[in-house]
């Protein structure tokens, strides 16, 4: 690997919100009203649950903008862990960090199939290959779905400029798109404000209904801690990094209550989400305003896939390049291309599994991308954890009592998250397949620690933390 090739500084402020807030709105955000929200929490217990989730992750971004103004390096949770705990808590989290980010990247993928059942009448529905869970597995859609990993992981080797511009483009198309539908919603004169009552389900808890829509938060807004992924590329000041974090969470909340809302508002919602429909948002559009409303729903929802694939090609790529430079996964990981100064190798290798994933359906991709929530709760602790310890050990505290608050806070949060996913019994909680899932990641996680990361157990404290910091720090 040669040492003197380094990330380039190329990405705006403006870029770095268009990275976090099209990772945060992926395909979910248009899937989940009625499949989720509405028949968990009503219009209401949404509106709170996500609100309650949304207030709890600013806390956390707090202690996310006080890390990477100290620390901006590639890498984000993995370096601050580092820094704080050394080297076996800093694996843990980069480990499970590693499965939340890459799974994502299938996830929105083999949702473009989405777009073509409804936008195509099921033109890639094509060459039938098996049924896995009850999902059926089309040559075509798998086609569609590697065509677009081969395509962003090209755009990602070529420079992480293209890739920000890109990501402006698209997340520009996909906050338009939605705004544009709310409006379009709320000034039509069939709409009846009568359709959001009852604001809760009549036949769950309201308390139970908003607790599992908090729970599942950090997955729904899993991509604004990708912004720490990539601080060694800024050409800004760190300091600017909190408020971007906010910018990028509140504007997450507001796409997902609007797309929430004109779900609920446009039939009872109630009765049309009994009745099952099969992408309840997509009916309710066309209903309404028939062949403009699709055209802006199928913008948005394209732009959301592109944007979650582009966003997490760029966060999975940087972690496992600074794991790789440091030698928690092989050097291979931590090579730069000689050319566009990009992790090309960890782009290649996030590009291979995401190209294995389509052919297993979306029901099993399902239960992976479920984990995501956990591997972002852990990144959310050990984050919390290490701002409480480097404050206190540098006396930040006493200039800053905020940060005691904040870390303290985001502890409590993260193992709240945690308790939410795990406890037995709880409608958040992880469903067995997951669970049998994420025991055999940690099994991997043990067996790969103590057989392939013999450097990284063996060096130096100093040594490791020259290679993850760059020698600067």
């Amino acid at each position: 690997m040669n040492q003197n090739i380094k990330l380039k500084r190329n990405l705006s402020p403006l870029n770095i919100v268009a990275l976090a807030l099209g990772a945060i709105i992926g395909s979910g955000c248009f899937l989940l009203p009625g499949d989720v929200f509405l028949e968990t929490a009503g219009p209401l217990g949404t509106t709170i649950g996500l609100f309650i989730g949304t207030i709890m992750l600013c806390i956390i971004a707090y202690n996310y903008g006080y890390m990477i103004n100290k620390y901006p390096v590639s890498g984000g949770e993995y370096a601050f862990s580092f820094k704080a705990f050394e080297r076996n808590h800093a694996f843990i989290c980069g480990w499970f960090l590693a499965l939340c980010y890459i799974s994502i990247v299938p996830f929105n993928a083999t949702a473009l199939g989405i777009i073509s059942k409804q936008a195509f009448s099921g033109a890639f529905e094509i060459g039938y290959l098996y049924s896995v869970e009850g999902s059926e597995v089309f040559a075509g859609e798998v086609l569609l779905g590697l065509v677009a990993v081969i395509f962003f992981a090209y755009t990602n080797i070529k420079g992480v400029k293209m890739t920000g511009n890109l990501q402006m483009i698209i997340t520009g198309a996909l906050v338009g798109s939605v705004i544009l539908l709310l409006i379009a919603t709320l000034l039509n004169n069939q709409i009846t404000y009568n359709n959001l009552k009852p604001v809760f389900p009549t036949n769950i808890n309201p308390i139970k209904g908003v607790l599992s829509i908090v729970a599942i938060t950090p997955f729904l807004f899993v991509g604004f801690d990708s912004i720490p992924q990539v601080a060694e590329e800024y050409d800004f000041s760190p300091k600017l990094v909190f408020k971007l974090m906010l910018a990028t969470i509140f504007f997450g909340f507001f796409i997902y209550i609007s797309v929430n809302t004109i779900t609920a508002i446009i039939f009872p919602w109630q009765e049309f989400i009994n009745n099952n429909p099969d992408w309840a948002t997509g009916q309710a559009v066309q209903y309404l305003l028939g062949k403009f409303g699709m055209i802006l729903l199928f913008t948005s929802l394209f732009a959301a896939i592109i944007a979650g694939i582009n966003g997490f090609y760029l966060a999975a790529s940087r972690l496992l390049y600074s794991m790789g430079k440091s030698s928690a996964l092989p050097y291979w990981f931590g090579k730069l291309h000689p050319k566009y100064n990009t992790p090309v190798n960890a782009i290649i290798f996030v590009g291979v599994c995401s190209m294995i994933a389509p052919w297993f359906g979306r029901k099993v991709l399902g239960w992976i991308v479920d984990m995501s929530s956990f591997g972002a709760v852990i990144g959310f602790l050990h984050t919390s954890m290490a701002s409480y310890k480097i404050g206190k050990d540098n006396n930040d505290f006493e200039k800053n009592k905020r940060l005691k608050i904040t870390s303290i806070l985001g502890c409590i949060f993260s193992l709240g998250f945690l308790g939410l996913l795990l406890i037995p019994g709880l409608p958040s909680s992880l469903s067995k397949q997951v669970l049998i899932i994420l025991s055999l990641w940690v099994i991997l996680g043990i067996v790969f620690y103590l057989t392939i990361c013999k450097e990284y157990r063996s060096l130096s404290h100093k040594e490791l933390e020259n290679k993850i910091f760059n020698k600067a720090i």
